[in-house]
């Protein structure tokens, strides 16, 4: 039993922190316990739903708490086990929500990925710009930063932004 709960115990961890970064473990917010329900497939959509799942959270938290510890996450655990499991005994739905959870963690999906269409190879080809915006860039493609966006000027000679600097010597041959 106490090697059941250890594993419950670390999913429960796992998705309490899943998305904080200030998050503890030792307590879960609503947000992760629908994730936590949807993930672990707790809702089936039929006997138990999204709402079902918000109803149980709001009604085993304290009144001015937003999260809940991980024995407020059992009793939950026992509300839904009844709803998910009615033709099973109260033990034996327990059990059978327990081995639904044990082991898992987050899902990570829907996560954007990088677009590598014609279209948008094309606007990003820094060989085929033209004008000023073809300065930014070196010939490899790498930003040139500050000196690709500003009009730097030469300061070297007698006159600045003189532009055939050194050429004097081959005028007068």
């Amino acid at each position: 039993m106490a090697g059941e709960l250890s594993a419950l115990e670390e999913a429960f961890r796992k998705f309490a922190i899943h998305g904080d970064t200030r998050a503890t473990g030792k307590e879960m917010h609503g947000k992760n316990w629908s994730k936590l329900c949807k993930d672990c497939h707790v809702i089936d959509g039929k006997n138990v739903t999204i709402t079902d799942v918000d109803i149980v959270f709001s009604k085993i938290k304290g009144k001015s708490s937003r999260t809940i510890t991980f024995e407020q996450f059992k009793e939950a655990l026992q509300e839904l086990s009844k709803k998910r499991f009615k033709d099973k005994s109260d033990e034996e739905a327990v059990q059978e929500i327990y081995k639904l959870i044990e082991g898992k963690a987050p899902i990570i999906s829907g996560v954007t990925k990088a677009i590598s269409s014609p279209t948008v190879s094309r606007l990003t080809d820094t060989s085929k710009f033209t004008g000023s915006h073809k300065e930014r860039f070196d010939p490899s493609g790498k930003g040139k930063g500050k000196a690709g966006r500003e009009d730097l000027v030469d300061a070297s000679g007698y006159v600045s932004g003189y532009k055939h600097a050194g050429t004097y010597d081959h005028k007068v041959q």
